[in-house]
């Protein structure tokens, strides 16, 4: 568990500096300058959390150390430059960035206080105004990055930490390609839905050790108000479009708007006077209402039936007589003007509840990139034969990262023609895998080269790199592009958990199930 300032001491230690190589000790100096004082935790990404004092300044700090620094350490410390850039209230200051080759350090801001993560593991659920006024300051904080063209690429309840004076901030900036402004925005959604609920919906948001949301029977995250009592229809609706792709993201700074009207009407305890919800755009008055994508389509819907039945009754009334005139145009098209999508580009319509797609045998193919040595390639039958007790049986490897030999090993599915998809849901032996979904425009053949043309030409969608590893033994990775056609999908587990019955690292893929529309 993360514990995010436990208090800190105002002088470093007066017996002075101990100096070692390696593995940081308490009381050593990095860069003749900060003093570890306490290790705090070990983060999601394996680096080490020290609180420490920084003795030039004598003021607290945090020490976010990693082993080896180098090349291994780029994305840390350019991640850390790039927020450092970023000056604001909202988010965690960061003073330097250091890379000594055995090992790298950031060195930030220390805040005592606590994470949202264990906020809501100490006192249960907030209450809305808490919630909203959480949300209001991560918005904001997304505003100001965004602003410079920058991603944070990790907002999570474990890098939401609030205050013991009651600041909000966001911590470590981490993101890389696969990461966007859209993702940043509706994690906060994801925030809600935390605070809210006390769960994290993981294929919503990315996964997480956290308890993924509760699910009806097609895999929709339940409300917040079918969770728990108490929570404003408003709340609810905001919470729900932020998390469902289908519905157009806003930008961080309507959101940051809409949370501040929200916000402060939540200390004027007027909830019931806030009315429907509206994005305000930056250099422009109060909007229509933003309604979710069904109910927009409902509407239209509703005016096209309406005008129809106006102008039939326009006609025959001009007509003189109970049947419309032959020459005449009665019938109206609600697609009228409307293009047929192209190859890549799902159908405006409304998708719909996601539904399983029937896999079979000659649909699968394991893929093991070099040095793989190919030799599960019989195996993909038993990811989609809906039998439990058999299954793709990985080979065991003497470190989690397939024995530091190779990337991974995968699934690749092709579907017969491109379709609209919802998610991959994949069922394993045993929790703490790291699994992801890549996507690409073709198969270049079940060979090592094809395997390595795949691994290097495929567009991952889901984060296998979030803040936190999901540690169940069933996973649903999201991240399709509901405007887009998909055909050829990869599985990729790119780190395996430790298997008890066997002297290594090693996992069994019972299950992989594609939904889409």
């Amino acid at each position: 568990m993360t514990q995010v300032g436990e208090g800190h001491e105002t002088t470093a230690d007066e017996a002075g500096p101990v100096l070692t190589f390696g593995q940081p000790a308490a009381g050593e100096i990095l860069a003749e300058r900060y003093q570890l004082e306490q290790h705090v935790n070990n983060d999601s990404a394996g680096r080490q959390v020290w609180r420490g004092i920084d003795v030039v300044l004598r003021r607290p700090v945090a020490v976010v150390l990693r082993h080896p620094g180098g090349d291994s350490a780029t994305e840390m410390l350019q991640a850390a430059v790039a927020a450092s850039r970023v000056i604001h209230p909202n988010l965690v200051g960061v003073y330097d960035a250091i890379d000594e080759q055995q090992r790298a350090y950031v060195v930030r801001e220390w805040v005592d206080g606590e994470s949202l993560r264990d906020l809501v593991a100490a006192e249960g659920q907030l209450d809305p105004a808490r919630a909203i006024a959480i949300a209001h300051s991560v918005a904001d904080a997304l505003t100001a990055v965004h602003a410079t063209g920058m991603i944070h690429g990790n907002v999570h309840p474990g890098t939401t930490l609030i205050g013991d004076d009651g600041r909000v901030v966001l911590a470590d900036a981490r993101a890389d390609a696969a990461d966007s402004p859209e993702a940043d925005v509706r994690a906060v959604g994801g925030l809600l839905y935390f605070a809210l609920t006390g769960r994290w919906p993981h294929a919503e948001v990315g996964r997480s050790a956290l308890p993924d949301a509760s699910r009806d029977g097609s895999g929709t995250p339940t409300t917040p108000r079918q969770v728990r009592a108490g929570v404003p229809a408003y709340l609810d609706d905001l919470t729900m479009d932020l998390l469902d792709r289908r519905v157009a993201a806003p930008s961080a700074e309507a959101l940051t708007a809409e949370l501040g009207r929200l916000d402060a009407a939540a200390e004027d305890e007027e909830y019931e006077e806030v009315g429907p919800l509206r994005f305000v755009q930056a250099g422009s008055g109060p909007s229509e209402p933003v309604k979710s994508a069904p109910k927009i389509l409902l509407g239209v819907g509703a005016l096209v039936i309406i005008a129809a039945i106006g102008l039939v009754f326009g006609i025959r009334a001009i007509n003189g007589s109970g049947k419309p005139d032959p020459s005449a145009s009665t019938v109206v098209d609600a697609n009228v003007g409307a293009q047929p999508s192209d190859a890549g580009t799902a159908s405006e319509a409304p998708l719909g509840d996601p539904k399983k797609i029937p896999l079979t045998a000659d649909m699968v193919r394991i893929v093991d990139p070099p040095p793989g040595e190919r030799k599960d390639s019989g195996e993909s039958r038993f990811v989609v034969d809906d039998d439990s007790d058999t299954a793709w049986k990985l080979s065991w490897y003497t470190t989690p990262n397939f024995g530091d030999r190779k990337d991974g090993m995968g699934v690749l599915i092709r579907l017969k023609e491109p379709r609209a998809l919802s998610d991959v849901r994949v069922s394993l032996s045993a929790p703490g895998a790291v699994v992801d979904i890549r996507t690409g425009t073709k198969d270049p053949g079940d060979t090592s080269n094809g395997d390595k043309e795949i691994l290097k030409s495929y567009t991952r969608l889901s984060d296998a790199d979030s803040a936190d590893t999901n540690t169940g033994d069933k996973q649903i990775l999201n991240g399709f592009d509901p405007d887009k056609k998909y055909q050829y999908v990869l599985v990729f587990l790119s780190k395996l958990p430790r298997n008890e019955d066997t002297p290594g690292y090693q996992v069994n893929v019972n299950e992989v199930e594609l939904y889409g529309y």
